[in-house]
């Protein structure tokens, strides 16, 4: 039986995705992580810390001393790094670890793609003594203002006027600060590049990157901040483009490196032009990878990812019907109380599942200070129109109540 390691770092929601995916293949699995998840024992556990990526694979690797490790995926942001370190160590198939730390740093992604003329929008770094109304007219406004190590949106602020970039990025700042993270840090400016926003899904093989989906994100991402809400694949963009996107794309993880796993990249179309945002060394984050579902026997991703770590055959070609997700941000800072209209959710047209993903009694923050999502509704129909319109409709009918006593 082959044995696959799977990097859950705490509070990620794919845990069960992930263990059911492993029985339907008959996988022993082991989850590394903070905590152990309920569902396992303690010989499926490996205790880490993802903050301490070399003591982590170090963990994983001595874990392979016991018992044949045959692949080790990461699940997140936090645990890429750990799996390209624990595979080097363990021989497996892996990303280069310099590759997949240029993802984790925007300053580096940046500065990589710069070196080797991949579109991407201008940019300047700044330092706490930096000059940033005058990086910013370097640059041109709009800019928006990133922090280099948080993501899922978190501390990324769009400013339109140079004289409002030094709160704004003092404002960056202090959420670094709260997140744990070093406030000190550069902060990168980069130009606002206006138009449509897409999302590449793709698993690397040998160095092959393999087109899992395109999502168009219909409702605009302007800012001032930018959480993703809606995700509908297929595309409606034409052909050209598309063709324009994956071929950025590819240009993007050769000049990074990445030669093997998923990738997840955000693209900018403004016209003819295709610029890269981000590329990220995981697949889709939170629950959205259960919009997604490939070959005649709808594989789901989980299953699909566990497969190409393990030299598994797999079906890489997504169902012809159309699907998306729609996340729902977090409105208003408080205490959540309840979510109301499940039901009516549920019965809208095309929706085939929703799902609630913090619970009540929790306290929660809005982007750009926070980094977390209410919950995940999916929806399944012919056309991506009928998608988008079944995930709207079935938006109106919840009631978020957060109350801030």
């Amino acid at each position: 039986m082959s044995t696959a390691v799977v990097i859950l770092p705490t509070g990620t929601y794919r845990a069960n995705d992930f263990i059911e995916a492993a029985r339907s293949l008959g996988i022993n699995l082991i989850i590394a992580s903070e905590e152990r998840h309920a569902l396992l024992s303690d010989d499926s556990f490996i205790p880490i810390d993802c903050a301490d990526p070399y003591r982590s694979a170090d963990a994983i690797v001595s874990a392979g001393d016991h018992h044949p490790i045959d692949a080790v995926i990461p699940v997140d942001d936090a645990g890429v790094m750990i799996a390209a370190i624990a595979s080097e160590h363990l021989g497996l198939a892996h990303n280069p670890p310099a590759a997949v730390a240029a993802t984790r740093n925007k300053a580096i992604l940046r500065r990589l793609l710069k070196e080797r003329e991949v579109p991407q929008p201008a940019f300047e770094l700044a330092v706490p003594t930096s000059d940033t109304v005058a990086l910013s007219e370097i640059v041109g406004t709009p800019v928006v203002l990133k922090p280099l190590s948080l993501s899922a949106s978190r501390g990324v602020i769009r400013v339109d006027h140079p004289l409002l970039v030094p709160p704004v990025a003092e404002r960056i700042r202090q959420i670094l600060a709260v997140a744990g993270q070093n406030p000190n840090e550069p902060i990168l400016i980069e130009r606002y590049i206006p138009g449509s926003e897409i999302a590449v899904e793709g698993l690397l093989v040998n160095g092959e990157l393999r087109i899992l989906a395109f999502f168009d994100k219909p409702e605009p991402m302007e800012g001032p901040y930018f959480a993703e809400t809606m995700l509908v694949t297929p595309s409606r963009l034409y052909p050209e483009i598309l063709d324009e996107v994956e071929a950025v794309t590819v240009r993007a993880v050769r000049a990074l490196g990445l030669r093997e796993g998923p990738i997840h990249a955000e693209l900018r179309v403004d016209g003819n032009r295709v610029v890269v945002i981000e590329v990220a060394a995981r697949s889709i984050g939170g629950l959205c990878g259960r919009s997604l579902h490939f070959g005649l026997l709808g594989t789901t991703l989980e299953n699909l990812l566990l497969r190409h770590a393990l030299g598994m055959r797999m079906n890489t070609s997504r169902e012809s019907i159309a699907s998306g997700v729609l996340m729902l941000p977090v409105p208003s800072a408080g205490t959540l109380r309840e979510v109301n209209g499940l039901e009516a959710a549920t019965a809208v047209p095309f929706i085939t599942e929703v799902a609630i993903t913090i619970p009540p009694g929790t306290y929660v923050v809005p982007l750009p200070d926070g980094a977390r999502y209410l919950g995940f509704l999916f929806a399944r129909a012919e056309t991506p129109l009928e998608v988008e319109k079944s995930l709207t409709a079935a938006r109106k009918e919840l009631e978020i109540v957060i109350t801030t006593d």
